[in-house]
């Protein structure tokens, strides 16, 4: 399929003395990519670690600074999170945004061991932190009325029903799930959730990451309730180097090196595997693309930047794809980009 949509997922990592020049870093990166035509730009979402610890904190400044481009969260780890003031604060960045939000959610709680017992009060492992709570936040998005028609609470100046507030009601079609294995693309699928798909799959059925991730994609579309098209987005490690001086091509093929191993066999007992990094000139990497039998099942195609390089570096990197990459799998930029 030609591809209609174009994103990239930022890390928006930062040195540890100095936060501020690394979130402003990522923010212009947000701009650029605005600038250069992209469709989408996303964050991650990390914890105890020198990256965004709150999506929507960033993304909120984020909407100041960009106008066109969907915004999204990479994903939202729920088992950290408040599903009514998760849903309050993501609604006020849909509402600042002007509906641009993509509000994705993972089920995953990284360091757990050092991080859960400082969120939460009681037994944390006795709680529903995966699919339930995400299902609350959804549910919380809808913004039901609380209480009976009769309920109703003042405030200084206003005399009202109750419900989550600010409302943004298109904020729950723009809800995604990050997906890696059968369970998840079920769930995100009966859910009514729109499915990130990416560098690493897992689950019983085909070795290669290609083969499970085409099966996983298939298995989300049939089970989508009629009239619910679902959108898919699939990310891809891109980086082109034609743009590139010498030796950062010689530094990207040593990144890419780096991370062969890991692609050529299934991993534990949750047969994890991992897609290999789309790293040399555009054409190499256009005609990867080409042959990768899931990509050829998806319209929205998403960079995942790696972690640790420069802005110039993620610059030269969207540039490079917007310019010479994605045209050539059909897809044309949003708006008109910044000069070559």
């Amino acid at each position: 399929m030609p591809i209609s949509s174009l994103s990239f997922l930022t890390p928006g990592n930062y040195p540890d003395d100095d936060p501020y020049s690394g979130l402003e870093a990522t923010l212009r990166l947000f701009e650029y990519g605005e600038a250069e035509g992209y469709d989408g730009a996303w964050i991650r979402q990390r914890h105890l670690e020198h990256g965004v610890s709150s999506a929507a904190v960033f993304l909120s400044a984020a909407t100041q600074r960009t106008h066109r481009i969907e915004l999204g969260t990479g994903v939202i780890p729920i088992g950290y999170e408040n599903p009514f003031r998760l849903a309050e604060d993501l609604a006020t960045v849909d509402v600042l945004s002007r509906g641009r939000l993509q509000a994705g959610f993972s089920t995953g709680m990284p360091h757990a061991a050092l991080l859960a017992d400082l969120v939460h009060d009681g037994d944390w492992r006795e709680y529903d932190l995966s699919y339930g709570r995400i299902g609350r936040v959804l549910e919380n998005l809808r913004g039901e009325y609380l209480g009976g028609p009769d309920t109703v609470i003042r405030s200084p100046g206003a005399v009202q029903r109750p419900r989550l507030q600010p409302h943004s009601p298109g904020l729950l079609d723009r809800s995604w799930l990050g997906g890696t294995s059968p369970r998840s693309v079920r769930w995100a699928a009966r859910n009514g959730l729109n499915l990130l798909t990416g560098n690493i799959v897992q689950g019983e059925g085909p070795d290669a990451h290609a083969d499970q991730q085409r099966e996983q994609i298939a298995l989300y579309r049939d089970l989508l309730p009629p009239g619910r098209p679902g959108r898919v987005a699939l990310g891809r490690v891109i980086v082109p180097f034609d743009g590139a001086a010498a030796a950062t091509r010689q530094r990207y093929r040593e990144y890419e090196a780096s991370r062969h191993e890991r692609t050529l066999t299934v991993h534990g007992e949750q047969r994890v595997r991992f897609a290999p990094d789309l790293v040399g000139p555009s054409e190499e990497i256009v005609d990867r693309l080409r042959a990768d039998i899931a990509a050829a099942e998806v319209t929205e195609l998403r960079l995942e930047l790696p972690y640790e390089f420069s802005e110039h570096d993620y610059r030269q990197i969207l540039h490079d794809a917007r310019a010479l990459v994605a045209p050539a799998l059909g897809w044309r930029p949003a708006a008109v980009p910044i000069a070559d």
